[in-house]
């Protein structure tokens, strides 16, 4: 394991390694040993990065894209930023924009946990949190890639095709500066604040969307108009021939 020559703002090593079975699963160990707030763990290639549901997998070409969690430490649970893992959202879609700036308006957050494109995906979050206070905020950003397995060809885009840009694989680490330099920002930002700037740049938002209540699989299908967040992050769906908005705590959008 190396250690990386960026700018952390919060003032905690950046490590790299070429290749791991899940930067989650080193960030775990990372904590375990002690590293302090803030300890990044990015690498070349997971063999098996995981995604928000069990049994997905973030598929990536070697050295071709930014995958990195991020080692945050709270007293304890209950001091856990609310709507953390959007607020890694929206850190990460200003950065894009930063980065690329042809990308300007059109980097969306998909709630809970995605980054589109468009109408493509181009990146995605996986938070994990323990009883005490430690979070494992997972990023995996689709970068220089060009090329995508057939399964996902058709949602899945990255910054050089969106972008219609070639850029050198190991430009990715200048992302991650801005990254964690604009994340930084977003952990300081008030509840209320959060919610207008996501609102700017919800995914779908005042459009007609189908969502899967709970856990996947769960078949419990809300079709109807997306309003926006509440404070505390909750996604808020007027549900065809309802009245009154709904509030969300889990499920996921499905894309058409």
């Amino acid at each position: 394991m190396t250690s990386l020559d960026i700018h952390n703002p919060f003032d905690a090593p950046v490590y790299y390694l070429e290749t791991v079975e899940s930067t989650m699963d080193v960030s775990h160990e990372l904590a375990q040993r002690g590293e302090p707030h803030g300890t990044v763990i990015a690498a070349g290639f997971q063999k098996k990065g995981r995604g928000r549901v069990n049994g997905r997998v973030w598929l990536t070409e070697k050295n071709e894209n930014l995958l990195f969690t991020i080692l945050l430490r709270y007293h304890c649970i209950e001091n856990i930023h609310a709507a953390i893992t959007l607020r890694a959202g929206i850190a990460v879609s200003y950065a894009v924009e930063n980065y690329a700036e042809k990308l300007n308006r059109t980097v969306t957050v998909k709630w809970p946990n995605d980054i589109m494109i468009s109408n493509k995906k181009a990146a995605g979050i996986l938070c994990e949190a323990s009883s005490e206070g430690t979070v494992h905020i997972g990023i995996g950003v689709n970068f220089a890639q060009k090329e995508f397995p057939s399964s996902i060809e058709k949602k899945a885009t990255s910054i050089a095709v969106a972008a219609g840009i070639d850029i050198a694989p190991h430009e990715r680490f200048v992302l991650l500066e801005k990254i964690l330099e604009s994340f930084y920002g977003e952990l300081a930002v008030t509840q209320e604040s959060l919610k207008s700037r996501l609102e700017q740049r919800l995914y779908k938002k005042n459009e007609k969307v189908i969502f899967i209540e709970g856990a996947a699989g769960s078949g419990k299908e809300v079709t109807g108009i997306l309003c926006g967040i509440t404070e505390t992050g909750e996604l808020l769906i007027k549900a065809d021939g309802e009245q009154e908005e709904r509030s969300f705590i889990t499920g996921e959008l499905i894309l058409n």
